[in-house]
C-alpha cells in the first residue's frame, strides 16, 4: 500500500514496500528547486541510508518538468539584499546532496556484501541546471519523448555545476564541452545516444514500469536494469541532431582556448548552413566570456575529466562561492549604487531583455590571473571550504566516481 503525503508538500513521498518515491511538486514553477526543497531531499535521502527497508528510490517531478533548475530568483534576490552568504550556504547544500546521490549506499551492516540503495530518475520533461544534480547522478536515468536537457549556465553569467565537471566530461569525445559551453538542448533520444540517460521509455509506459519496480523490491542492479529494459525502446534520433557530427564537435571544441574553439566554429559555419552549428556560433558569441573561460578551462577541458566527483564538487562549490561574492567578475553579481543586481539573472529572468552587458566584455579583457582566482578558496570570515562525508565500503560502481 502507498502512502502519499498532502498535495501542497514540495516533495511529494510515496511508500511501497522498499521502494520509495520522491516526487518534486512545484509544477507552476516547473519544479525550480527552492532552499527548502534541497534540504528535505538531503534529509529524505539521508533517511533512506539508514532504513533496513529501503531498497530503491525513484526520483520524478510532477508536471511537465523533473526540474527546471535552481531556484534563481531566490538566489537573485539574497544577493540583491547583500547576502551572498546565504545564496553559498544554498549552493553547499546542492552539492552535498550531489555527492551523496553520486556515492549513493547503505553503511556496511553485513560482513557479506554491501547493501545497495538503487536510484532510478525518471527524466520525463525539462532536466536543465540544477535538475541534472538531483538526476544524472543516479544509477538508472530513464529519458522519455519529452525530455529535454541543458545546462544552460553559461547565458546566466555562472558555468555548468553540481558535478557537471564529472558528467560533461565523460560525454563521447568533446561532446560535454560543446553541450555545456553552448548550452544547447537535448532531446530524449540524444540523451541516450551520448549517455546522459540510460534508458529510454515512451512516457505512456512509465505507470507500468514504476508499478514493476515496486513489484520487484529489488536493489540488485541486474534486475532493476532488466525490468528497464523490458519497457525501454531504441529511439530515433533525427537527422539533424547535432550528435551525428561528433567529428566537427571533436574538431571545433577539442581546442584548449574560448578563442580557438570560436574561431573553429566559426570555419565550420562557413562551410556549412546546418542548424545546430548556427545555433552553437550564436550561443558561443553571446554568452558571459568570463563563463565561458570558466567552463572551458574548470569544468569541462581536462580538469573534471581528470579527477572524482568529490573534487569535481568542492572545486565547483569554491568557484560557484567566488562568483556569488563578485570580487572578480561583475557577470552575475554588478554593484550600482550599493544595491546588487543579478546581471545575467537580471536579463534572463527579470527584465526578460535578454541582453546582459558582460563585464569584461571581451575574452582578451579577461586574464589567466582573473580565471585562477575563482579556483582559490575565499578569504572571508566565516566562509569554509566544502566538506564531504567520508563514504566507507563503498560498491563498485560509486568507487569508479571517486
Amino acid at each position: 500500500m502507498a502512502s502519499t503525503s498532502a498535495q501542497d508538500e514540495l516533495i511529494l513521498v510515496e511508500k511501497a514496500g522498499g521502494v520509495r518515491k520522491f516526487i518534486l511538486n512545484r509544477p507552476r514553477q516547473l519544479n525550480a528547486l527552492s532552499r527548502k526543497m534541497i534540504s528535505q531531499l538531503l534529509q529524505l535521502f539521508l533517511a533512506c541510508m539508514d532504513d533496513h527497508m529501503v531498497k530503491l528510490v525513484i526520483v520524478k517531478g510532477n508536471g511537465r518538468a523533473f526540474s527546471a533548475g535552481g531556484d534563481a530568483a531566490s538566489v537573485a534576490h539574497d544577493i540583491i539584499k547583500g547576502n551572498w552568504t546565504s545564496s553559498a550556504a544554498f549552493f553547499h547544500n546542492c552539492f552535498s546532496l550531489t555527492y551523496l546521490l553520486a556515492t549513493y549506499s547503505k553503511p556496511q551492516v553485513t560482513q557479506s556484501a554491501m547493501l545497495l540503495i538503487l536510484i532510478v530518475s525518471i527524466l520525463n520533461g525539462i532536466v536543465m541546471g540544477g535538475g541534472a544534480g538531483v538526476s544524472i547522478h543516479g544509477r538508472f536515468r530513464v529519458a522519455t519523448e519529452n525530455s529535454v536537457f541543458a545546462m544552460p549556465e553559461t547565458a546566466l553569467g555562472l558555468f555548468p555545476d553540481v558535478g557537471a565537471s564529472y558528467f560533461l566530461s565523460r560525454l563521447p569525445g568533446f561532446f560535454g564541452e560543446y553541450v555545456g559551453l553552448t548550452g544547447t538542448r537535448l532531446d530524449g533520444a540524444e540523451m541516450l545516444a551520448c549517455g546522459l540517460a540510460t534508458h529510454f521509455v515512451s512516457s505512456e509506459k512509465l505507470p507500468a514500469l514504476e508499478e514493476a519496480l515496486c513489484r520487484a523490491n529489488s536493489s540488485d542492479p541486474a534486475l532493476i536494469s532488466a525490468i528497464i529494459n523490458g519497457f525501454s525502446q531504441q529511439p530515433y534520433l533525427k537527422d539533424e541532431s547535432a550528435f551525428h557530427q561528433l567529428d566537427v564537435i571533436d574538431r571545433c571544441f577539442s581546442k584548449r582556448t574560448i578563442g580557438g574553439i570560436l574561431l573553429a566554429v566559426e570555419k565550420e559555419a562557413v562551410k556549412c548552413s546546418d542548424e545546430w552549428i548556427s545555433a552553437a556560433l550564436k550561443s558561443l558569441r553571446t554568452a558571459s566570456p568570463m563563463s565561458l573561460k570558466l567552463s572551458l578551462r574548470s569544468v569541462l577541458i581536462r580538469e573534471g575529466r581528470l579527477q572524482g566527483i568529490g573534487q569535481c564538487v568542492v572545486r565547483e562549490y569554491r568557484m560557484i562561492c567566488n562568483v556569488l561574492k563578485g570580487e572578480i567578475s561583475k557577470d552575475f553579481v554588478e554593484a550600482k549604487s550599493s544595491v546588487f543586481i543579478l546581471q545575467g539573472c537580471r536579463s534572463i529572468f527579470f527584465d526578460k531583455d535578454k541582453n546582459p552587458k558582460w563585464n569584461p566584455s571581451k575574452f582578451n579583457q579577461i586574464s589567466e590571473s582573473m580565471v585562477d582566482r575563482h579556483f582559490l578558496k575565499l578569504d572571508d570570515e566565516g566562509w569554509e571550504d566544502l566538506k564531504l562525508p567520508p563514504r566507507f565500503n563503498l560498491p563498485a560502481h560509486a568507487i569508479a566516481k571517486l
